[in-house]
């Protein structure tokens, strides 16, 4: 075949630049119409009771409204009412799984001791998937499998709220040197986004 055949057309290296221009463009786009979007939602509603005003102002009382519950969160009587708050979801259907689906998927990727350290690779389809290894494998799947599995979560591309269990045999685990938070990246974004 000729270099001639080779060289892309002047249409096609039209789209492949355009194509990278959106892989550039959107995601500070969106970022930025999502900040945008958030200061008007503060600035139009919580700034009107404030006495002080001053442009960010909404934004500022929101960060220091949810580093506040953070700190007043570590006190044992704070903890007795965010666990009563908690019982009261867990009894109201639907509320109850969403709350405690978002609760444990959160603490996963916030905490420092989650779930969500340790990268790796495991067959999936006459493949290879990325995914988390997880603290344990169930008792009762235990009982079933043994001992020789491990549980690794496959979250889906595009999806942070959604993903696959699947328990692996030991063996057939791959270790990745991957800092949790570039998979996780990686994965959520559907492999176009990688830190080199």
């Amino acid at each position: 075949m000729s270099d001639k055949n080779n060289k892309k057309t002047f249409a096609e290296k039209i789209s492949d630049q355009f194509l990278n221009g959106l892989i550039v463009v959107i995601p500070p786009a969106i970022t930025a119409f999502a900040v945008y979007w958030l200061l008007n939602l503060t600035e139009g509603t919580i700034v009107q009771y404030l006495p002080i005003k001053f442009p960010g102002v909404g934004l500022v009382t929101i960060l220091l409204f949810i580093w506040i519950v953070g700190f007043i969160s570590g006190h044992n009587l704070s903890q007795k009412i965010i666990h009563i708050c908690e019982f009261i979801l867990s009894k109201i259907p639907v509320v109850k799984f969403i709350y405690s689906s978002v609760k444990q998927f959160s603490k996963a990727i916030f905490e420092t001791d989650s779930s969500f350290q340790k990268v790796v690779l495991v067959p999936y389809h006459e493949s290879l998937a990325l995914g988390f290894l997880m603290n344990n494998v169930p008792q009762a799947v235990r009982e079933k499998i043994g001992e020789d599995y491990v549980c690794v979560f496959i979250p889906w591309s595009l999806n942070m709220t959604s993903g696959k269990n699947l328990f692996v045999k030991k063996s057939k685990v791959i270790y990745v040197d991957m800092k949790s938070e570039e998979a996780l990246q990686f994965l959520l974004t559907a492999g176009t986004i990688t830190r080199k």
